[in-house]
C-alpha cells in the first residue's frame, strides 16, 4: 500500500519560512513525478511545484523565487522549502505522486496516482 505522509504545516507570520515534508512508503519518490499543491480558503486549487524522475522541476509563477522543491532519495522524502511567506500563501498544502508524470487541477487528487491528506499553512500579517 502506498502512503504519502506530510508534515511541516504551521502558523507563522508574514516574511517567515516553513519547510513541508512528504515521506512516501510503498513507492520510490525518485522514480515518480512528485508534486506540491495548495487549496486556498476560497477553494482555488493551485499546482505549485513538481519534480520529475529525471530531476526536472517546475514552479508556478506565484511562488517562483520563494519556494524550492527538493528530495532526499535516502529518506524517500520530498520537501517544499517556503520562504518570504505571505498571507496569500495561507492554504491547505498537498503532496502528490504520479508514476506517469500527470498533474491535476483538482485538489481532491483524482487525476494522479497518490495524494496525501494535506497540511494547513496559515500566514498572518
Amino acid at each position: 500500500e502506498v502512503q504519502l505522509v506530510e508534515s511541516g504545516g504551521a502558523s507563522v507570520q508574514a516574511g517567515g519560512s516553513l519547510r513541508l515534508s512528504c515521506t512516501a512508503s510503498g513507492l520510490t519518490t525518485k522514480e515518480s513525478n512528485m508534486g506540491w499543491y495548495r487549496q486556498t480558503p476560497g477553494n482555488e486549487c493551485e499546482l505549485l511545484s513538481t519534480i520529475s524522475a529525471d530531476g526536472t522541476t517546475y514552479y508556478a509563477y506565484s511562488i517562483q523565487g520563494r519556494f524550492t522543491i527538493s528530495q532526499d532519495s535516502a529518506k524517500n522524502t520530498v520537501y517544499l522549502q517556503m520562504n518570504s511567506l505571505k498571507p496569500e500563501d495561507t492554504a491547505i498544502y498537498y503532496c502528490s505522486a504520479d508514476r506517469w508524470g500527470r498533474v491535476t487541477l483538482d485538489c481532491s487528487g483524482r487525476d494522479v496516482d497518490y495524494w496525501d491528506k494535506g497540511t494547513l499553512v496559515t500566514i498572518s500579517s
